[in-house]
């Protein structure tokens, strides 16, 4: 089953002047699943998402993408080898459209300069995937409509939809739901679950019911240490996870 592992880590640490923030955590994320990593605060969630997306370097250990050891690599290139962080990567422009902000991350993915005064006709090109991919996150009748006039929950659909453009294998979602009411955590808890059939997902979460439902498997974090990992059963049912959790407001 070694080959169905598309991200493993070993040992990956990090220090900040002295202090631990990550210790020895050894991850392995299997092709075409749902993979949440969670924990108290101060567990060091952040720390390893910014790890695996090359924002911060190990101070030791390593991380494996499809069989490559990539703990060296930039985060360009990291991203072009198909592993993108949503809701950093993401080219969200407040006063274009929709339609026109995914347009904007297709040409990216392509290598194309941002030519906006190139001829409509040039730039219409892009406008069948960009509406493919509006559908996809169910923004279809939000197309013209400016990316400042959506609410917040479509707005994180409208990132999702220029993060796809990219075409990721796989996608590192950081708090997907945060600061979201029950109405835009439900259809996004969908989308990434649409979104998920054709890609493997790492997602750091703090709502565990949006954990509880979508995640195939938990990685539970303390003190930058892996405590527990499995299905959300046995991870909510481990005694050492329910004193973690005790007096964090979980």
């Amino acid at each position: 089953m070694a080959n169905d592992i598309i991200l493993r880590t070993r040992g990956l640490t990090r220090e900040f002047k002295g202090f631990v923030a990550v210790e020895d955590v050894d991850l392995e994320i299997h092709r075409g699943t749902i993979h949440a990593l969670i924990g108290p605060n101060g567990a060091g969630k952040t720390t390893c998402f910014n790890l695996l997306t090359k924002f911060l370097v190990p101070t030791r250990g390593q991380i494996i993408y499809k069989d490559r050891d990539i703990t060296a690599a930039p985060p360009a290139a990291v991203a072009r080898m198909g592993l993108v962080r949503s809701f950093q990567i993401s080219a969200v422009f407040p006063n274009l459209t929709a339609l026109e902000n995914v347009r904007v991350a297709l040409q990216r993915e392509r290598g194309e300069s941002f030519d906006f005064w190139r001829s409509k006709s040039v730039l219409d090109k892009w406008n069948d995937r960009a509406l493919a991919l509006l559908e996809d996150v169910g923004l279809t009748e939000f197309a013209y409509t400016p990316a400042v006039n959506l609410a917040y929950g479509r707005k994180r659909a409208l990132e999702i939809a220029t993060t796809l453009a990219l075409d990721p294998e796989m996608l590192l979602l950081d708090e997907p739901m945060a600061g979201m009411g029950h109405e835009d955590i439900d259809r996004v808890a969908a989308l990434i679950k649409k979104v998920s059939a054709k890609r493997t997902i790492l997602m750091v979460e703090h709502n565990l019911s949006v954990v509880s439902d979508l995640s195939d498997r938990i990685t539970v974090l303390t003190r930058g240490r892996v405590l527990a990992e499995g299905d959300y059963a046995a991870v909510s049912s481990d005694p050492r996870v329910q004193q973690a959790y005790m007096g964090s407001g979980h």
